[in-house]
């Protein structure tokens, strides 16, 4: 088995690789395949995967980065029977991460990691890529995927720079006229956010769905129709709060299923757990058991599961 230590050395705003270079000598000190791995560009991280699950043998990827480093692990591993991704979340948000609360902190333990075992989790396939947590489009998936434009900005960073992607959006406008098909339903008109829940964060810690969950076979959509700017306001929180039984049904819809559509009258943003595409049409699919990932062993987040 190889080991495939991927490092994003701009992620959180601190270079890690050193300190990983390091843990990693220690945990293989008697023997071991691994390789540590500085991403040099965007996409890099994807196709070095990519690579190495070509030469067929059983590889582990540990994405040390954030949600970016990690979806292009997945991208990288999805499908692919010979290959398992694990998440050590060292980027801004991990929001990935956040779905297992305290133990979170465990996934930060490298040797946790190597010692680790397995467990299949669900993706969400969308315009030709994958997510393993969660996808949107509307106007969260612009502030979402805009941030980082204010963040290079000078004296702009962190929770300014969300802000900022918040402001500029809501004065674009929250709304766009769509059309969205899910089961035996069809719904038309103006929409203000469409997302495709496998996990349960996103956004910095939005929590819109709090019982989604990664292994289950099925996603969680949740479908927030056009409402004004002052009644989005006053919704905004209950939704980022994963209280969505409490919105208003003439708003809110939600709808547990393996597919929905959203086709749109210009062409929309659509993010895919945070990485940036547009479309006029896209199709949310889940993809059951579509990646082996790594956590440490007894993680109760899975034992709970089973009760």
């Amino acid at each position: 088995m190889r080991h495939l230590f991927i490092v994003n050395p701009i992620a959180g705003g601190r270079d890690r690789t050193e300190e990983i270079s390091a843990a990693a000598a220690e945990i293989f000190q008697n023997g071991g395949d691994y390789e540590v791995y500085v991403t040099k560009a965007p996409g890099d991280a994807a196709e070095k995967v990519r690579r190495e699950a070509e030469k067929g043998d059983e590889l582990r990827v540990y994405s040390i980065g954030g949600d970016g480093t990690l979806n292009e692990c997945v991208n990288g591993a999805a499908l692919r029977r010979n290959v398992a991704v694990a998440v050590y979340p060292s980027g801004t948000g991990n929001d990935f991460a956040r779905m297992f609360g305290g133990e979170k902190r465990r996934l930060l333990d490298l040797r946790e990691l190597v010692e680790g075992t397995e467990h299949s989790l669900d993706l969400i396939e969308c315009a030709g890529r994958y997510g393993v947590n969660i996808c949107c489009v509307g106007v969260d998936a612009r502030i979402g995927t805009q941030v980082h434009r204010y963040s290079e900005l000078p004296l702009v960073g962190g929770k300014l720079a969300y802000i900022s992607s918040v402001a500029v959006n809501f004065l674009r406008g929250i709304t766009g006229k769509m059309r969205v098909r899910f089961g035996s339903r069809v719904i038309d008109g103006r929409m203000t956010l469409v997302c495709a829940c496998n996990g349960s964060f996103y956004g910095g810690g939005f929590n819109p769905f709090p019982d989604a969950r990664p292994d289950d076979g099925v996603l969680d959509f949740l479908i927030i129709r056009g409402v004004s700017r002052v009644k989005f306001v006053g919704l905004i929180g209950k939704y980022a709060a994963g209280k969505w039984s409490e919105l208003p049904s003439d708003y809110c819809i939600h709808y547990r299923g393996s597919e929905l559509t959203v086709e749109s009258e210009n062409e929309e943003c659509i993010s895919v757990d945070g990485e940036e595409l547009y479309s006029r049409k896209v199709t949310f699919r889940v993809v059951p058991a579509g990646i082996r990932f790594i956590f440490p062993a007894g993680l109760e987040y899975f034992a709970e599961a089973k009760e």
